[in-house]
């Protein structure tokens, strides 16, 4: 068993022994010497950056492309015979500042002057009624049923006209939470 042993350690001692010479790393030695030699590139320059243009949106006053199509049959009956144009002199509502798709009708309210309905917009609620307006393009509410607010808006046609356009605003019946 000793002999093993030693055998062991005399083979050990000799890796070991092969390992600790300087032999193996003296070209790395060299190229490190020979790069730390060489002067410092100097530093590629910052990338230009065009300077900022500002965007005016013009389109604001126009129908959103994200709102369902006019239908044409509704287009002709509101246009007809009449000159249908918002009220520029009438004091906006806090509602109009709001596009329509943001409101949900969270309930109804009844009493001697009339039926309400509870609008929900921004976690806030709000008391809507017959001749009130809300939404963006000059909706004023014409009917206020128990499954919804019924409002007529003030949009244009596409041709440089202003048609009246129907909506309604449906009552969202949730699930109790809990």
């Amino acid at each position: 068993m000793t002999r093993r042993c030693a055998l062991l350690f005399v083979a050990a001692h000799l890796v070991l022994t092969g390992c600790s010479g300087d032999q193996p790393f003296n070209d790395l030695s060299r190229f490190m010497a020979k790069e730390r030699s060489r002067p410092a590139a100097p530093p590629e320059p910052l990338p230009g950056f065009l300077p900022y243009r500002a965007f005016t949106y013009s389109a604001s006053g126009e129908r959103s492309p994200f709102d369902r199509p006019v239908a044409t049959e509704t287009v002709l009956a509101g246009s007809q015979g009449e000159s249908v144009r918002p009220d520029p002199e009438r004091a906006r509502h806090l509602l109009e500042s709001f596009a329509f798709d943001t409101f949900t009708m969270v309930g109804t309210l009844e009493d001697s002057r009339g039926r309400y309905a509870l609008l929900s917009v921004n976690g806030r609620v709000h008391r809507v009624g017959v001749g009130d307006y809300l939404g963006r393009n000059h909706g004023r509410v014409v009917r206020v049923t128990g499954t919804g607010v019924h409002l007529m808006e003030i949009v244009r046609n596409g041709q440089d006209a202003w048609v009246q356009r129907p909506r309604t605003l449906s009552f969202a019946a949730r699930e109790p939470q809990g």
